[in-house]
């Protein structure tokens, strides 16, 4: 007879989903402003921008970090939770006077050992359960970090 019970651990779960704020582009958006006035691809630059965020799409799962990015061309990277090494939780000061923040996975991925999730809100509670995700997810593949020096 086989066994059909599935395991519970295996489920991928949605933690978040969402863009960066808009916010984060505001000095490349002042930026654009003289030079829409001196030669008019200002505007050009800032909806290229805009684009290139509204289109940067992120999902956090259980199990991992899931980031869809491109106007043209599309690419999808994916980051397995259980390689973050470290999580920052930064507010720069004008971000902070918004509400929003940037969390900081530090990983051992090869592709994107840097990921920086950047402008969003609730940010401390997303970086809380990232973390939790994390701990569950190395325990789950038996996961242990071991630094030499």
């Amino acid at each position: 007879m086989m066994n059909t019970t599935i395991n519970q651990t295996t489920e991928e779960k949605m933690i978040w989903t969402g863009t960066p704020s808009q916010w984060v582009n505001l000095p490349f958006y002042i930026l654009c402003v003289p030079l829409t006035l001196a030669f008019g691809v200002g505007l050009l630059l800032a909806l290229w921008k805009y684009y290139d965020t509204k289109l940067n799409k992120l999902e956090i799962t259980n199990q991992r970090v899931i980031e869809y990015r491109g106007i043209l061309s599309r690419t999808t990277d994916e980051l397995e939770l259980y390689r973050v090494k470290d999580l920052k939780h930064e507010q720069p000061f004008f971000l902070r006077i918004l509400g929003l923040s940037n969390i900081v996975l530090d990983t051992t991925d090869h592709s994107n050992a840097l990921l920086k999730i950047k402008g969003i809100a609730s940010g401390k509670e997303l970086k809380e359960q990232l973390r939790q995700a994390v701990d569950r997810r190395r325990d789950v593949k038996g996961v242990r970090e071991v630094d030499f020096k």
